[in-house]
């Protein structure tokens, strides 16, 4: 997917004008324009995603344009960070654990959109600094044509008929990378044996993703046969992309597993159009746009109160039926990321 340079600032602070001329309240602030800084998955690759068309509708209904740049959940984090000085983005969208990490970093201000009463208390911060936008599941993806039958565990993975025909994306720089580490932390019981498991199966990985969304073409084409995902991407992926298919790595004996992976969405602080980034996370969490999430995205609604009916909605139900969800502990994740991250790269040699 494309990523978009930003554009120059509109307006530049002069010497002469007050201070306050520079926090927000310059002719800048006034522009027609909200830009976002977002995790890959939500924008169509044929320009059919639910951003694509939230966008399109949110223009037309306020005369706001929308500035989009993506990337991995951890670069975008980083690019926020780097101009925390001078912020260039008024929104920020990316997976947990780095829109915790971002908090964490004074990137966020609080604000509570108008819908968030209706997200689960897990789903948002209890400082009100972020609110998740669209919910969503970690999973896998595999070639429905080289492979008549789908892997169920880790431990196939292994075989040699993976070799150099598996990728998953970076922990630290993806989010979808990073929640390998958390599901085989989870599911091998603790980050010595997920590690062990992960040294081996390098002997198969292809090497390093900062994007995840760029490994579904790969998988589609059979140059990959298996790669990291998550369900909401890659499902929407799937419509013009045939052979990927979805499925949850097990332990062998065990059952499939998945957890929550949200795609969540706070105002960056000291935004340069804040009122328009305001009016842009309403918008995401408004009726229309959620009851979208199914029906185009092909994910799933952050709202309690709105449930999909249509095809999307229920393709996606039965595909999570008997998969095993868990909780991570996400403030514990993100205290020790650099370390879970330390104890990869030290595993795989990356």
């Amino acid at each position: 997917m494309p990523r978009n340079a930003l554009k120059p600032l509109a307006a530049l602070c002069v010497l002469a004008l007050p201070l306050t001329a520079c926090g927000g309240n310059s002719a800048a602030s006034d522009e027609k324009v909200v830009t976002v800084y977002s995790a890959d998955g939500l924008k169509g690759e044929n320009g059919d995603g639910w951003y694509d068309q939230v966008f399109k509708d949110f223009e037309k209904e306020t005369g706001i344009k929308v500035e989009y740049v993506e990337g991995g959940s951890g670069e975008m984090v980083q690019r926020a960070a780097r101009e925390k000085a001078n912020p260039q983005a008024d929104v920020l969208v990316t997976l947990p654990p780095f829109i915790q990490q971002a908090d964490g970093k004074g990137l966020l201000q609080k604000y509570t959109p108008k819908g968030a009463d209706q997200v689960d208390g897990a789903d948002k911060a209890a400082n009100g600094t972020w609110t998740a936008v669209v919910n969503n599941y970690f999973g896998f993806i595999y070639n429905k044509k080289e492979l008549k039958q789908p892997p169920t565990t880790w431990e196939e993975l292994l075989d040699g008929k993976y070799e150099n025909k598996l990728q998953y994306s970076t922990p630290g720089v993806a989010g979808d990378g990073t929640a390998v580490l958390i599901k085989a932390m989870h599911d091998f019981g603790g980050e010595k044996q997920a590690m062990e498991y992960l040294k081996k199966l390098q002997a198969n990985n292809v090497g390093p993703s900062a994007s995840t969304g760029k490994l579904a073409p790969k998988v589609d084409k059979g140059e990959l046969l298996v790669a990291n995902g998550d369900v909401q991407m890659n499902y929407a992926q799937s419509k013009t992309m045939p052979n990927l298919g979805i499925w949850f790595p097990a332990r062998e004996g065990g059952k499939p597993t998945t957890f929550a992976l949200p795609y969540a969405a706070g105002l960056v602080t000291k935004a340069p159009h804040g009122e328009n980034g305001r009016k842009l996370l309403d918008y995401l969490l408004g009726q229309k746009a959620q009851a979208q999430v199914s029906e185009i995205g092909g994910g799933f609604a952050a709202r309690r109160d709105v449930k999909g009916t249509d095809a999307n909605a229920i393709a996606l139900a039965k595909l999570m039926d008997g998969v095993e969800v868990f909780e991570p502990d996400w403030a514990a994740i993100d205290k020790n990321l650099s370390s879970h991250i330390e104890a990869w790269k030290s595993a795989t040699g990356s």
